[in-house]
Protein backbone atom coordinates (compact mmCIF):
# COMPACT_ATOMS: atom_id res chain seq x y z
CA UNK A 1 0.00 0.00 0.00
CA UNK A 2 1.46 2.74 -0.98
CA UNK A 3 -0.42 5.69 -0.17
CA UNK A 4 -0.55 6.54 4.36
CA UNK A 5 -3.69 6.64 6.05
CA UNK A 6 -1.81 8.59 9.16
CA UNK A 7 0.68 9.31 10.58
CA UNK A 8 2.36 8.19 14.39
CA UNK A 9 5.04 8.69 16.54
CA UNK A 10 6.64 6.20 18.67
CA UNK A 11 7.54 7.79 22.02
CA UNK A 12 11.13 6.62 23.81
CA UNK A 13 9.93 6.07 27.26
CA UNK A 14 8.50 3.31 29.00
CA UNK A 15 5.15 4.07 30.72
CA UNK A 16 2.73 2.32 33.69
CA UNK A 17 -0.56 1.87 33.83
CA UNK A 18 -1.29 2.68 37.38
CA UNK A 19 -4.38 1.93 39.98
CA UNK A 20 -5.29 3.91 42.68
CA UNK A 21 -8.09 3.71 44.89
CA UNK A 22 -10.99 6.95 44.10
CA UNK A 23 -10.50 8.29 47.13
CA UNK A 24 -6.67 8.88 46.93
CA UNK A 25 -4.93 12.52 46.29
CA UNK A 26 -3.61 12.68 42.65
CA UNK A 27 0.14 11.77 43.47
CA UNK A 28 3.07 14.41 42.81
CA UNK A 29 5.19 11.69 41.19
CA UNK A 30 2.66 10.92 38.60
CA UNK A 31 2.80 14.79 37.26
CA UNK A 32 7.16 14.58 36.29
CA UNK A 33 6.66 13.54 32.94
CA UNK A 34 6.33 14.84 29.83
CA UNK A 35 3.40 13.07 29.34
CA UNK A 36 0.97 11.53 31.68
CA UNK A 37 -3.04 10.72 32.21
CA UNK A 38 -5.24 10.96 34.51
CA UNK A 39 -8.56 9.47 35.24
CA UNK A 40 -10.41 9.44 37.84
CA UNK A 41 -13.98 7.32 37.90
CA UNK A 42 -16.69 6.18 40.10
CA UNK A 43 -14.36 3.11 40.78
CA UNK A 44 -11.05 4.68 40.94
CA UNK A 45 -8.24 6.03 39.64
CA UNK A 46 -5.72 5.46 36.43
CA UNK A 47 -2.78 7.00 36.12
CA UNK A 48 -0.31 6.48 32.81
CA UNK A 49 2.92 8.16 33.15
CA UNK A 50 6.60 7.35 33.18
CA UNK A 51 7.54 3.88 34.93
CA UNK A 52 10.47 5.51 36.38
CA UNK A 53 8.89 7.93 38.55
CA UNK A 54 5.92 4.57 39.89
CA UNK A 55 7.07 4.13 43.37
CA UNK A 56 7.14 0.25 44.43
CA UNK A 57 4.02 0.36 46.64
CA UNK A 58 1.71 1.71 43.77
CA UNK A 59 -0.47 -1.38 41.85
CA UNK A 60 0.56 -1.04 38.06
CA UNK A 61 1.20 -2.64 34.86
CA UNK A 62 5.02 -1.07 33.39
CA UNK A 63 6.83 -1.80 30.00
CA UNK A 64 4.27 0.43 27.90
CA UNK A 65 5.31 2.46 25.01
CA UNK A 66 3.35 5.20 23.48
CA UNK A 67 2.04 5.43 19.28
CA UNK A 68 0.55 8.99 18.91
CA UNK A 69 -1.43 9.34 16.47
CA UNK A 70 -0.46 13.05 14.77
CA UNK A 71 -3.28 15.64 14.97
CA UNK A 72 -5.49 16.84 15.93
CA UNK A 73 -8.07 15.09 14.95
CA UNK A 74 -10.95 16.76 13.84
CA UNK A 75 -14.41 15.54 15.82
CA UNK A 76 -16.12 14.37 13.05
CA UNK A 77 -13.49 11.42 11.98
CA UNK A 78 -14.70 8.18 11.76
CA UNK A 79 -13.08 4.65 12.90
CA UNK A 80 -9.61 6.48 13.45
CA UNK A 81 -9.14 3.89 16.64
CA UNK A 82 -10.93 1.10 15.27
CA UNK A 83 -8.74 0.52 12.04
CA UNK A 84 -5.72 1.06 14.19
CA UNK A 85 -6.53 -1.98 17.05
CA UNK A 86 -7.99 -3.79 14.09
CA UNK A 87 -4.47 -4.22 12.52
CA UNK A 88 -3.09 -4.62 16.08
CA UNK A 89 -5.81 -7.06 17.04
CA UNK A 90 -4.72 -9.24 14.46
CA UNK A 91 -1.29 -9.86 15.69
CA UNK A 92 -3.05 -10.42 18.66
CA UNK A 93 -0.87 -7.22 20.42
CA UNK A 94 -3.10 -5.93 23.67
CA UNK A 95 -3.58 -2.44 23.77
CA UNK A 96 -4.63 0.31 26.08
CA UNK A 97 -6.10 3.43 24.18
CA UNK A 98 -6.12 7.19 25.59
CA UNK A 99 -7.96 10.41 23.61
CA UNK A 100 -7.50 13.42 24.12
CA UNK A 101 -9.30 16.23 22.48
CA UNK A 102 -6.16 16.44 19.81
CA UNK A 103 -5.49 12.96 19.30
CA UNK A 104 -5.33 9.20 20.21
CA UNK A 105 -2.81 7.49 22.17
CA UNK A 106 -2.11 3.98 21.52
CA UNK A 107 0.05 2.24 24.46
CA UNK A 108 1.58 -1.32 22.87
CA UNK A 109 3.71 -3.44 25.51
CA UNK A 110 7.55 -2.82 24.93
CA UNK A 111 8.13 -6.47 23.96
CA UNK A 112 5.44 -5.78 21.27
CA UNK A 113 6.43 -2.90 20.12
CA UNK A 114 8.39 -4.07 17.05
CA UNK A 115 5.74 -6.06 15.78
CA UNK A 116 3.09 -3.20 16.20
CA UNK A 117 5.25 -0.86 14.58
CA UNK A 118 6.03 -3.36 11.57
CA UNK A 119 2.00 -4.29 11.07
CA UNK A 120 0.84 -0.86 11.17
CA UNK A 121 3.71 0.65 8.42
CA UNK A 122 2.42 -2.73 6.40
CA UNK A 123 -0.93 -1.48 6.65
CA UNK A 124 -0.51 1.96 5.65
CA UNK A 125 0.34 3.95 8.39
CA UNK A 126 3.60 5.75 9.15
CA UNK A 127 5.33 5.50 12.20
CA UNK A 128 8.08 8.00 13.02
CA UNK A 129 10.47 6.56 16.04
CA UNK A 130 11.16 9.32 18.35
Amino acid sequence: MSERILTMELLKEKYGVCRLDKNELIPEWSKDSDFFSITKTLDEISIVCSQDNIPGDVKCEKNWRVLKVDGPLDFTLVGILSSITNVLAQQGISIFAISTYDTDYILVKDKDVDNAVGSLCSAGYEVIKC
